[in-house]
């Protein structure tokens, strides 16, 4: 794919009400800064420094294996769930660093949700996946719950569909009803940021469009990272993008600067099909 057509991507992103954040004077909600990282012997990231601004969608693309996906959950500390792991550098969050000994990680992954690759939701009603979060911080108002339900599924555009039938099964929804389920239930923890691995990836074209249309709607409210191999995706929803290359994160900057006048020839090559 040319860059002339990424830029009619972009041209008919912008036509269709997209706009790019004020990011003037506002400070970072993430600030990454030569972080390497290490699956026992094998180094996954090497010196990767990045800074995320709040409020909107920063898209991880490169190919298979190149870090994008380890790079998303250090900013969650999931990988710390991986026996073996170690990090050098820093991750500040707020300003605050994100692997400090003081660091909650209960509340971190309250405030820095996740959304996996393949829709996960719980064995239950899709009442109970919703509130699931709430409930187990110790939330027991009926009331109180039903209004989280109500609010995180309207904001995964999803409440028309479903809200006759909250207490059906989870599983008995489509894909992609599924995957803006799971984004319900990570929004009722009142995260300030979501972190999208692939969320689309096993979804049908409708599907697709409508998880599109959420993270449009999301980033007036939430900061975004998500991880996509489809690089059309992030040329339509992101407003900044990182390409990673080998495990190092190659070049970032404003979408629609990095998709039509790329700083790197390695950047060109992988967003015009040259490899991937």
């Amino acid at each position: 794919m040319s860059t002339l057509s990424y830029s009619a991507i972009i041209s008919e992103r912008n036509l269709s009400g997209w706009h790019p954040p004020d990011l003037k004077g506002v400070k970072s909600k993430f600030d990454v800064s030569n972080l390497s990282f290490w699956y026992g012997t094998n180094q996954a990231l090497h010196d990767v420094s990045m800074s995320i601004p709040p409020r909107s969608v920063m898209a991880l693309i490169g190919p298979s294996g190149c870090g994008k996906s380890t790079f998303l959950r250090t900013l969650n500390r999931m990988n710390d769930l991986v026996e073996g792991t170690r990090h050098t550098g820093d991750v500040l969050l707020d300003s605050e660093e994100i692997f400090a000994p003081s660091v909650n990680l209960v509340d971190l992954r309250r405030r820095v949700g996740m959304v996996f690759q393949k829709s996960n939701p719980f064995p239950k009603t899709i009442f109970e996946n919703v509130v699931f979060g709430p409930k187990v911080a110790g939330l027991k108002n009926r009331g109180r719950l039903q209004e989280i339900c109500e609010r995180c599924l309207r904001h995964a555009n999803l409440w028309e569909e479903v809200k006759d039938r909250l207490d059906d099964s989870a599983l008995n929804l489509s894909g992609g009803q599924q995957q803006r389920l799971c984004i319900a239930r990570a929004l009722a923890t009142d995260p300030e940021v979501l972190l999208l691995d692939e969320p689309a990836s096993a979804l049908d074209p409708a599907s697709t469009l409508k998880v599109e249309d959420l993270i449009f709607e999301l980033k007036k409210d939430y900061t975004i990272v998500i991880v996509t191999h489809n690089m059309q995706q992030a040329a339509r929803v992101s407003d900044l993008t990182g390409f990673f290359y080998q495990g190092r994160l190659i070049e970032t900057g404003p979408t629609d600067q990095l998709f039509t006048r790329p700083r790197e020839k390695q950047t060109e090559d992988y967003i015009t099909g040259r490899f991937g």
